[in-house]
């Protein structure tokens, strides 16, 4: 792995960065493709909805780690807050900020915000896999050691190195990654089916929870406890729980998207 693809100068172009980035594009482009084909129009507005949400994920995964993951360094280093190109990006945080953006941008463009993010679901969890990608390169989101002779070994250079030295550790952030996509799989299948608007949208909710919940017992970049569970499982349950009532109260009192291909078929 290679956090520093190359200089320009003394400036340095980081794998982080760009990764991280591509994840972004990826999941805009995804989605125009996805929303090209659903025939409403909605794909004219995906170059600004996606950069609205991208900056603003941006900013939320940025402060859910600062202040939920890395409060004990960042105290004493407010200055470097801002300093996103060193790592240090909170998904959670990502998603939930993104998805406050995205809700006010449908709102104001009078866009049927359950239909869309329906639509931008499996878009959304494809761009996480390929944001994993970035944490693989930096050597963050990495797992605890495996107290075996397998698992990945950190270059000296990252934090997973100068938080457990030379151990093999578990691959937490690449098995994150390969489940993104076999939910991308899923929410692409499911959305072929008839189904109520919204229910996609709650069904990645309730995926992504599940995946994340898990992986937490294998990661081992931060290790603070609240009631017996990392603040990422807390969040992961608080949200499955969330997206589950939601898609059962869809179930009776939704409506059916009259434009959903399953629907028409």
């Amino acid at each position: 792995m290679h956090q520093y693809l190359f200089f320009i100068g003394s400036f340095p172009i980081r794998a982080y960065g760009l990764l991280f980035m591509l994840g972004i594009i990826s999941a805009g482009l995804t989605a125009y493709y996805i929303m090209k084909r659903d025939g409403r129009g909605w794909h004219v507005h995906m170059f600004d909805f996606t950069l609205c949400c991208g900056l603003a994920g941006i900013v939320g995964g940025r402060l859910w780690d600062v202040f939920f993951f890395d409060w004990a360094y960042y105290q004493h280093h407010l200055l470097e807050i801002p300093f996103v190109w060193q790592g240090g990006m909170a998904i959670q945080g990502g998603l939930i900020f993104g998805a406050i953006a995205g809700i006010l941008y449908t709102r104001r463009h009078g866009i049927d915000t359950w239909a869309f993010g329906d639509l931008l679901a499996p878009a959304i969890i494809l761009g996480q896999s390929v944001g994993r990608m970035a944490n693989l390169m930096n050597g963050d989101a990495f797992g605890h050691p495996t107290g075996g002779n397998f698992g990945i070994l950190y270059p000296d250079t990252t934090l997973a190195y100068r938080t457990y030295g030379n151990q093999p550790l578990w691959p937490a952030e690449i098995w994150e990654g390969q489940l993104d996509i076999i939910a991308f799989v899923v929410l692409l299948f499911y959305s072929s089916f008839p189904h109520k608007k919204g229910q996609v949208f709650c069904l990645y909710v309730m995926l992504y929870a599940v995946e994340r919940f898990f992986l937490e017992f294998l990661r081992g970049d931060y290790v603070s406890l609240t009631l017996g569970l990392k603040s990422a499982q807390l969040t992961s349950v608080t949200a499955f729980a969330i997206a589950l009532a939601v898609f059962l109260y869809l179930q009776w009192n939704g409506t059916v998207d009259t434009a959903d291909k399953g629907q028409q078929a």
